[in-house]
């Protein structure tokens, strides 16, 4: 760490838009609202204009959505944007007609219509909602939010329980977001990355805490692309889950990377003296910047308290026999310097130059976009193994609709339940799940320019 300068981080802007909550909706009497409208925030200071955003409820992010585990979430979708739109719940195991996935678990929402979700949430943990449709360029425009899940029973001693969403913007010299969302630079290199980093919409996001204070810290990475490098300073602290799913035993927290999509729950005290302030880091290739910090004054207690205990696990099923699982191999190519010269479209072959002029660089297995052929059909309860190979230049992070899955080590230990796997260039990660969740579910990358470029497929579960 060479230095920590939040000012110097971005020179000109400057950003204010915090996240609001909901109520429990358990508790609601009559169905919640989540509207998707044309807004403007500001992410500027004074001397800019606001910054027009599109945002659930008008905000950026969105409204925190909060229930306990084992309740259901019912509420009313309303699209009052200019494009047609849908509601992911990414990482939440629910049905799949709940999904969100415009033009395959259901059709888009059209401007000026509605659509109500309504399911069931089985697994506590740190979650997230995006649109479906034309995402590269909803989510650019600020549409997302957090959707956290308390544990029934058997949550952790914290004082401060904080939901941070870290978010990269590409805006202009008038504090405006950058247009050009089909740029095939982008498209074919790393994916649209910002020039402004936010946490909850603010550039200079800042907590007042005491010294011995314990906060859950909540990180979700919102961005298009940018892989966030994370590290701390003035906090030590555990790693109690990632992608949602609780680690069988908390880690001690060192550096930390995060995927687009990747979220981890963390348990941290505050170690700085009264008077300094402790930060959350965001490394880059020339130094750590600070992106949230937290102010430290008076004392909430004399010593730190105990470590943390594991938190409670998830009812998700037990992996089965891999030795006799159903398998698939996936390997992705295409994108600049990747080689590749043409892939399957519309069921035929196509050379890399027509398949850039309909917008689509990145293959699967040779073919971009969906085909009519899943990747895997599984029986329902069927133990599933997929071998990924990441044949290109850039890194991808991958995210399986509906499930939760381990990766499988070369030696055969498995790791933690994800959602979402990054893969560099060159590498190759072995996954494996149980298809317990019946429906069509979406493998893709979740860097938003590759999956809308053709990296995306998908499995049936029967």
């Amino acid at each position: 760490m060479t230095r920590l300068n939040r000012r110097q981080f971005h020179q000109s802007l400057l950003a204010s838009a915090a996240a609001a909550s909901l109520p429990t909706f358990a508790s609601a009497e009559a169905t919640p609202i989540l509207n998707a409208r044309v807004s403007s925030a500001r992410l500027a200071p004074a001397k800019y204009p606001e910054t027009r955003i599109w945002g659930y409820d008008g905000l950026t992010p969105g409204p925190v959505l909060r229930a306990r585990q084992g309740e259901r979430m019912t509420l009313l979708f309303r699209n009052d944007l200019p494009q047609a739109s849908s509601v992911h719940w990414h990482g939440i195991r629910i049905e799949n007609a709940m999904d969100g996935v415009a033009g395959m678990t259901q059709s888009a929402v059209e401007p000026g219509a509605d659509f109500l979700y309504d399911f069931a949430l089985p697994d506590a943990g740190t979650y997230w909602y995006h649109p479906h449709n034309r995402t590269y360029e909803q989510m650019a425009r600020g549409l997302y939010g957090a959707l956290i899940v308390d544990e029934a029973t058997g949550a952790p001693e914290v004082d401060l329980d904080e939901v941070l969403l870290l978010d990269d913007w590409r805006l202009t010299d008038e504090a405006q977001i950058a247009e050009g969302f089909g740029n095939m630079r982008d498209w074919s290199h790393g994916g649209r990355i910002g020039n402004w980093i936010t946490v909850n919409g603010d550039g200079a996001w800042a907590r007042d805490v005491p010294r011995h204070s314990r906060m859950r810290l909540r990180l979700i990475n919102t961005a298009n692309a940018r892989i966030f490098s994370l590290d701390t300073k003035g906090l030590e602290g555990w790693v109690l889950a990632l992608d949602g799913m609780p680690l069988e035993a908390p880690q001690p927290l060192g550096d930390l990377v995060l995927a687009p999509a990747q979220r981890a729950d963390l348990i941290v005290d505050v170690i700085a003296d009264e008077g300094e302030e402790a930060f959350l880091v965001s490394v880059e290739s020339d130094g750590g910047y600070a992106i949230a910090a937290f102010p430290v004054g008076g004392a909430v207690r004399q010593e730190r308290l105990a470590e943390p205990t594991a938190l409670p696990p998830n009812p998700v099923p037990a992996l089965g026999d891999l030795g006799t699982a159903r398998h698939a191999e996936l390997r992705m190519e295409g994108g600049a310097m990747g080689g590749m010269r043409g892939a399957m479209m519309g069921g035929q072959m196509t050379d890399m130059r027509d398949m850039a002029a309909q917008g689509k660089v990145w293959a699967f297995n040779g073919m971009a976009d969906m085909g009519d052929t899943p990747l895997i059909d599984a029986s329902r309860g069927e133990t599933v193994r997929i071998t990924m190979t990441n044949d290109t230049a850039w890194p991808h992070g991958m995210h399986l609709h509906g499930h939760h899955f381990r990766q499988i080590a070369a030696d055969g230990t498995l790791g933690p339940m994800r959602d979402t796997v990054l893969m560099t260039r060159g590498e190759t990660v072995e996954i494996a799940f149980v298809a317990d969740n019946p429906g069509d579910w979406l493998l893709h990358c979740h860097m938003l320019e590759h999956s809308a470029g053709g990296m995306m497929t998908w499995l049936r579960v029967s």
